[in-house]
């Protein structure tokens, strides 16, 4: 694995630019957001704070982000319309932030801005064939691939914003996935991609403190949705291009907790006979919940199963297939019996927290910009 070290300083500067940024700046996007409404009353179970507190937290991850981008990356035509597009969906969430809007005219604005990043280049041109007996090693889409791009960036924004439902769950997963991407970037020379995803991790680990259980501020549409529109199209520019095994395995590994959980909603929801949009009480935190574990203790074990994830992509751009394979199957085994052995302990010392997990009920279920409103 060869990494060239002007890179990397180029990114550790970007992220510690980013981070500074998103800290100073959140404690004034609170304040702000409690002068504008935009603020989550608890209304019902559902919620798990018992006071109100300010959304759009999110805004300060974009102020991170954005500013570390254009003091350190080029304006390429590919970045201006990732921009241009998330400035987009930034302005939808702090409006639906504020005043809640509906579910589809917030769908159709998220596939305008997605195709605001198509059209400016952010393409899936071809995939790479999972049939390795196949003479072709990829597809070309030829023109599918416009809706398959505008699909694949608006179904992960979606599924970051759909996880959102405990304090530090959302900006967490999504510093772990950036991060891993940062090392594969890396690991394969593209500078680029690299700097974007030190700015990403940046400005999400300066949100972090504040967002952490009990949160002082939650992200909001504002900053889920942004994040996952910015790690969507990123992916398509680092990854996607790849005509291997790897472009095709390595962004559902890095996105895979967001991706499992959005894919099991709707199949849950479909054979309950619901409309996929039905909020519910099935996402993997809320059985987590429901198990007895605190949300501190939730939020850690989906941070560790996202950085297993995380790290079996990492193992697969550098070390091959079937090493990652057996890597990852070797970590799912050892945090199945950690977490067995965890649970066990936890039960038999604290069994009040089943008397209380009617209490601890949250979750976002935002999928394509439900209407619900939750922890965020």
């Amino acid at each position: 694995m060869m990494i060239q070290l002007p890179v990397v300083g180029l990114a550790l500067a970007a992220l510690l630019v980013a981070a500074l940024v998103a800290l100073i700046s959140t404690p004034v996007i609170r304040s702000l957001a409690f002068r504008i409404g935009a603020v989550d009353v608890p209304k019902d179970t559902r919620r798990m704070h018992d006071h109100p507190i300010p959304r759009m937290g999110g805004l300060a991850i974009f102020f991170g982000f954005i500013l570390s981008v254009l003091i350190f990356q080029p304006l390429t035509a590919e970045l201006r319309g990732m921009l241009l597009g998330a400035v987009v969906i930034v302005i939808l969430g702090i409006l639906d932030d504020i005043f809640v809007l509906p579910a589809l005219p917030k769908f159709f604005v998220q596939i305008g801005a997605a195709l605001i990043a198509v059209l400016h280049g952010n393409r899936i041109d071809f995939l790479s064939n999972p049939n390795v007996f196949s003479k072709n090693p990829f597809w070309e889409l030829g023109w599918l691939a416009i809706p398959i791009t505008v699909f694949w960036i608006v179904g992960i924004t979606n599924a970051v914003n759909l996880i959102d439902g405990l304090d530090g769950l959302a900006c967490g997963v999504s510093t772990i996935s950036s991060m891993t991407m940062l090392v594969i970037a890396l690991s394969v020379a593209e500078p680029d991609v690299a700097v974007l995803m030190a700015a990403l991790s940046g400005a999400c680990i300066g949100f972090l403190p504040y967002n952490l259980n009990p949160a002082k501020i939650f992200m909001g549409d504002t900053g889920s949705t942004f994040l996952g529109f910015v790690l969507a199209v990123v992916s398509i520019q680092g990854l996607f291009k790849y005509a291997t095994i790897i472009s095709f395995a390595v962004p559902f590994l890095m996105l895979g907790l967001p991706i499992f959980d959005t894919c099991f909603a709707i199949l849950r929801r479909v054979s309950h006979g619901q409309s996929p949009m039905k909020p519910d009480r099935g996402h993997i935190h809320h059985r987590l919940i429901d198990m007895g574990f605190t949300q501190k203790q939730a939020v850690a074990v989906l941070y560790v199963i996202s950085a297993i994830l995380g790290l079996s992509a990492v193992v697969l751009t550098t070390i091959g297939v079937v090493r990652a394979m057996l890597f990852l199957l070797a970590l799912c085994a050892a945090g199945a019996v950690a977490g067995k052995l965890f649970l066990d302990r936890a039960n038999a010392g604290e069994p009040e927290h089943r008397s209380r997990r009617t209490n601890q009920i949250s979750g976002n279920d935002n999928f394509f910009g439900e209407e619900d409103r939750s922890d965020k």
